[in-house]
């Protein structure tokens, strides 16, 4: 088998935990202790657990979030993501550092409507990442947003509206169109359906099958339903209290 697209080996994400006035250091709590497993490319791996068993954290540790949104946190392993120069060790990385991966690895979010910026347009949210990560001209990134759009089951004369515009089902489809824009190899959905009616969810997963084998992507799914899952995944690794305790096809 070729070697993973990522390769997770021992990865702790440990969060302060803080009292008094001088909010001093008394413990830790210990979201992702001692977590590895590999992806390879065109897999779906999903990770299942119940609430608070360190799902989301693996996920945002993988995209290095942590270490710019929350002070003290304590990340140990490594995070080895399988770029055109060799493996590169997310985990820790600055966000200069970060900048050139943002483009092969995105995110879709849980809540369709607290991940979308409510003062910008579609085109805007969904060109954004173009701006910053590639080369393109603004006709380029323009002509893309309708592509994306269309790809993903909305209408490109959509672009000028604003997220409150849209639907919870059609937000999270703008979303995924925001993860596609830079082409990523991997892409990470944060319980992507979960916020969403049972008939919508399987409108959206039937996307992200079809988007998959489309544009070669690689997905870590992340979900605590079952059936989901099931439907989706090539492999399923089960969370309990920061580890994994099973890990299979």
């Amino acid at each position: 088998m070729s070697q993973p697209l990522l390769q997770v080996r021992d990865l702790k994400v440990y969060f302060p935990v803080t009292a008094g006035i001088f909010r001093t250091r008394i413990g830790w709590v210990k979201a992702v202790d001692g977590v590895s497993f590999d992806i390879h490319d065109g897999e779906t791996v999903g990770l299942v657990g119940e609430s608070g068993s360190g799902k989301s954290t693996i996920g945002k540790a993988i995209i290095n979030l942590h270490a710019i949104t929350t002070d003290g946190v304590l990340l140990e392993g490594e995070i080895n993501f399988r770029t055109d120069r060799g493996y590169v060790n997310v985990n820790g990385l600055e966000r200069k550092q970060m900048l050139p991966l943002r483009s092969e690895i995105a995110m879709v979010f849980q809540d369709p409507y607290a991940s979308l910026n409510p003062r910008m347009t579609i085109e805007q949210i969904v060109s954004g990442p173009m701006k910053i990560h590639t080369q393109m001209t603004p006709k380029e990134q323009k002509d893309r947003v309708k592509y994306l759009l269309d790809r993903v089951g909305l209408q490109p004369k959509y672009a000028s509206r604003y997220p409150h515009e849209f639907s919870g089902g059609q937000r999270q489809r703008i979303g995924i169109a925001r993860a596609l824009s830079t082409q990523p190899k991997l892409i990470i959905g944060d319980e992507p359906v979960s916020a969403l009616d049972v008939s919508v969810q399987a409108q959206v997963i039937n996307l992200l099958e079809e988007l998959q084998e489309e544009f070669n992507l690689t997905y870590l799914f992340i979900a605590h339903d079952l059936s989901v899952v099931y439907h989706i995944s090539d492999r399923i690794a089960v969370m309990y209290l920061g580890n994994v305790v099973e890990l299979g096809s």
